[in-house]
This record gives structure tokens, C-alpha cells and sequence, in this order.
């Protein structure tokens, strides 16, 4: 048997180097599983953090360490960072899109007889889009301290999301908003479509990625923001704005897009985290506002989308012919 002084001595040692661990090691999976208090409860300051996860300095405290591990990095579901509600704000809207477009499905099918499957796949591309960009979101906030390659591409599949949501918000408007006339709903899925393409290789190909390159990405999805103007001056040119109103729900289409751009205005300009910093470092800043308006965005385009659905559909539509 052992010696009792012993062991006591070897925990003393054991906890004395613990304690005199650096503040910026990695913690490792091996770590997480073995001593998984002690894992979840290391947070950084900014000081401490190495370059590459140093991103807004008005935010001071609550960041997590280098990782090194998806063990670890998902670990961090289940206590309070600062990554916290950026991840929160985008996993349980994407967790519940899904069976809420199959439940909206339920509820819309037997409404009208004049439903077509073209609806179905309007909604359909509306909320597979949301749930993917909420999900990409989500998941790149939860593993963007792993390492810099595996944030980089956390990153780049986080903007592809946007992408997704871009267009599966614009198919389902055009179809509206051109319901008659295939050939114009042809013409700007194809321009989306091919817009969005572009994005996507931007946002992969390495080269692109590059500081040198930030305009040419930044002009990219400028241009498919504001590539949905074009179909509706369209519309408003040929229907006038009374239908397009009604057909398009053209108010809450023009509600997304406030909300769009006062979130990207207000993550530009890190407000409030810039007037006060070290205030909002857990909840509050600017990137956790941006994703509460970007849901709130997307809500209201599907109330748009069902008070287009329910105008063509009631017999308030004229017929097409």
C-alpha cells in the first residue's frame, strides 16, 4: 500500500502546478475529458488571446481559449462565453425552421384547393435557406476558436450561409411577385442564382480570401443584396404598388430589408460595445443585436411570403392567363 503522506503531497503538487498553468494554454480534448470543470470554466481576456482570435477590443473579457479540439469547442455549449448568444440567437431558430415550415405545410395545404406544388417549393426554398445560414452560423461561432484554419474555414461557410438565405429569400418573392409570367421568374432566379454562385466560389477559393481581395468580396455581396431591387422595380413598373403590395407582402419585404441594414450598420459600427467598452462583454455588443435582427429579418419575410401566399390564393388575385 502506498504511503497516506504521499499521496496527499503528489495532490498538493498537482494542484500547485495547476495553478501556475499559463492563462493561454490550450485546452486540450484529453483535458476536457479528464478534468472537464476545469476545461469549461477557463475564460480569457482580450490581452491574453493570441492575434488570430483577437477580432473586437471593445469587448474585453469572457473569451475562450485556443482549442485545438471540436470536443472542446462544442464543450462550450454548455456554459457562459461571450460567443454565447451569437451562438444561441442562430442554433435554436435553425433547430426549430424546420419542423415549423413542416407544421406551416400542415396548416397551409388544406386551405385552398388552388395550392400548387410550386408553393410548397417556395416555401420550401425559403425556410431550407434560413435553416442552413442560421445553422452555418451558429456552428462557425461555436468552433471559431479552434485553431486559425479550421476558423477561416468556419468563416467562409458562415458567409456561405448568407448566400443561402439571400436566395432562398428571393425565389419565393419572385415567384410571387411574377406569378404569371414564368419567363421573368426564369430571368431572376437565373440572375440569383448565378450572383449567388459567385459569392460562394469568393467566399471558398483561398486566394479570394485574402486582405487584398476585401472590396472585391465585400462588392460581391453588396450586389446580391441589392439585386432583389431590380425585381421589384420591375414589378412596381409593371402592377403598379397596390398589387405589388399584395402580391409580393412589398411592406414586409421592405421591414427585412430595415432590419438588414440597421443590423449590418450597428455590427459595422460595434455600437454600444464601442461607447462603453468592457460593458458588454457577455451580452449585448453589436454581433449579438446584428443576429437577433437578422432572425427578426427573416420573420418578417415569411409573413410577407404567407400574405402573398393567401392573395393568390383567396380569389382577390386576378387569374392568369
Amino acid at each position: 500500500m502506498s504511503d497516506p503522506r504521499l499521496r496527499s503531497s503528489t495532490r498538493k503538487q498537482q494542484s500547485s502546478n495547476d495553478n501556475k498553468r499559463p492563462a493561454n494554454e490550450k485546452i486540450t480534448t484529453e483535458m476536457a475529458v479528464k478534468q472537464p470543470g476545469k476545461a469549461i470554466r477557463k475564460l480569457l481576456h482580450w490581452d491574453e488571446l493570441p492575434p488570430w482570435l483577437q477580432d473586437n477590443h471593445y469587448i474585453h473579457h469572457g473569451y475562450r481559449p485556443a482549442s485545438s479540439s471540436f470536443v472542446v469547442s462544442f464543450q462550450s455549449l454548455a456554459y457562459l462565453h461571450n460567443e454565447t448568444v451569437n451562438i444561441y440567437t442562430h442554433l435554436l431558430p435553425a433547430l426549430v425552421a424546420l419542423p415549423a415550415g413542416i407544421r406551416l405545410y400542415q396548416v397551409l395545404a388544406p386551405r385552398y384547393q388552388s395550392a400548387t406544388q410550386g408553393d410548397i417549393s417556395a416555401f420550401a426554398c425559403f425556410f431550407v435557406g434560413a435553416t442552413f445560414c442560421l445553422g452555418m452560423s451558429a456552428t462557425y461561432h461555436t468552433i471559431c476558436n479552434h485553431s486559425p484554419s479550421v476558423a477561416r474555414i468556419g468563416n467562409a461557410l458562415d458567409y456561405v450561409g448568407i448566400v443561402g438565405l439571400i436566395t432562398g429569400s428571393f425565389i419565393p418573392s419572385v415567384y410571387y411577385g411574377f406569378y404569371c409570367t414564368p419567363r421573368l421568374q426564369s430571368s431572376y432566379w437565373t440572375m440569383i442564382c448565378t450572383i449567388g454562385i459567385g459569392c460562394i466560389i469568393v467566399c471558398l477559393t483561398p486566394k479570394f480570401r485574402t486582405p487584398d481581395w476585401r472590396p472585391f468580396r465585400a462588392m460581391m455581396f453588396v450586389s446580391m443584396g441589392l439585386s432583389a431591387i431590380f425585381p421589384v422595380v420591375h414589378g412596381l413598373w409593371l402592377y403598379g404598388p397596390k398589387q405589388m403590395t399584395d402580391q409580393i407582402g412589398l411592406y414586409w419585404l421592405l421591414l427585412q430589408g430595415f432590419l438588414y441594414i440597421l443590423g449590418a450598420t450597428i455590427y459595422a459600427a460595434r455600437v454600444p460595445e464601442r461607447l462603453l467598452p468592457g460593458r458588454f462583454n457577455i451580452f449585448g455588443h453589436s454581433h449579438q443585436i446584428f443576429h437577433v435582427l437578422v432572425v427578426c429579418a427573416a420573420v418578417s419575410h415569411l409573413t410577407g411570403l404567407l400574405q402573398a401566399f393567401d392573395y393568390r390564393h383567396s380569389g382577390l388575385a386576378e387569374l392568369c392567363f
